[in-house]
């Protein structure tokens, strides 16, 4: 009986093992924005492209040598804008009063402002150690010892960056890449608020300062671009269009159109001859 309990023990055990984060991965992240919570500590260093992220309220791009730190507990989101966005994470234990030495390196890290900047001399340690990782990705033994290494050196290779004020943030590029990524459902102009980290009524008032129309009439132009990309290409019926670019009904697709281009889709498609 002891020996029964003994083994479901060990195969307890590797499970939990199998479940928790290695010590240090490398992530490539969504081209969209995910968010999530846990219950550790993470240190996030930017390795290729460049990621959106926001931890508890504040946000931030992070490029090659920059990085942040995710307090446990703490709501945070994150993707990347820019290129294959690869991160280096290091996953930290929950501290003990058995290790003091961490609990000591945990409480530095998160007194220091979200976002940091490493200095060369790190970020070619850290280069080497990721070349290391992608050969054996599977190494344990490899990835502790990069969380050690990098932790262990961290708090005398950064300094603080600046953080970017979200009020002054306009990125019509992030705002493009949301809509093209959402065209075929309903835009809330909520949604497209919070692809740039900004309050509502605050991201309507610059949209409409700086773009001389409403969030709304911004995304209709966008449907109506894509309809007529799609009736050019002749492979898809005037439904099948209403409904890859969003539009409630065929009608109401037909309505629209025609009130923007000064002509039904029928009428489009036949000057494009598309049969």
């Amino acid at each position: 009986m002891k020996h029964i309990n003994s083994t479901d023990e060990i195969q307890n055990d590797e499970k939990a093992k199998l479940l928790s984060p290695k010590p240090a991965e490398l992530v490539i992240l969504p081209s969209y924005m995910d968010c999530h919570d846990h219950q550790y500590t993470q240190i996030v260093i930017g390795l290729k492209g460049k990621a959106e992220f926001e931890v508890a309220g504040k946000g931030n791009l992070v490029g090659p040598g920059q990085g942040c730190v995710v307090t446990s507990g703490s709501d945070h989101a994150f993707g990347g804008v820019v290129g294959n966005s690869e991160i280096l994470v290091l996953n930290m234990p929950m501290a003990t009063n058995d290790d003091p030495l961490l609990l000591q390196k945990l409480n530095q890290l998160t007194s220091t402002e979200t976002y940091f900047q490493l200095d060369g001399q790190i970020q070619k340690l850290i280069q080497m150690l990721t070349v290391e990782m992608q050969a054996s990705p599977d190494d344990l033994l490899l990835s502790r010892a990069c969380n050690d290494t990098v932790i262990a050196l961290l708090q005398r290779h950064i300094s603080d960056f600046e953080h970017k004020k979200r009020d002054s943030r306009f990125e019509l590029e992030l705002i493009d890449r949301y809509i093209e990524q959402h065209l075929s459902r309903k835009i809330s102009v909520a949604q497209l608020a919070g692809s740039v980290f900004l309050a509502e009524s605050q991201f309507h008032h610059l949209f409409k300062e700086q773009m001389g129309i409403t969030p709304h009439q911004y995304v209709l132009g966008k449907r109506i671009d894509r309809a007529k990309s799609l009736i050019e290409k002749g492979c898809y019926s005037l439904g099948q269009v209403a409904e890859l670019t969003g539009f409630s009904g065929q009608s109401t697709f037909a309505h629209t159109f025609s009130r923007l281009q000064g002509m039904s889709p029928r009428q489009f498609k036949n000057i494009h001859h598309v049969k």
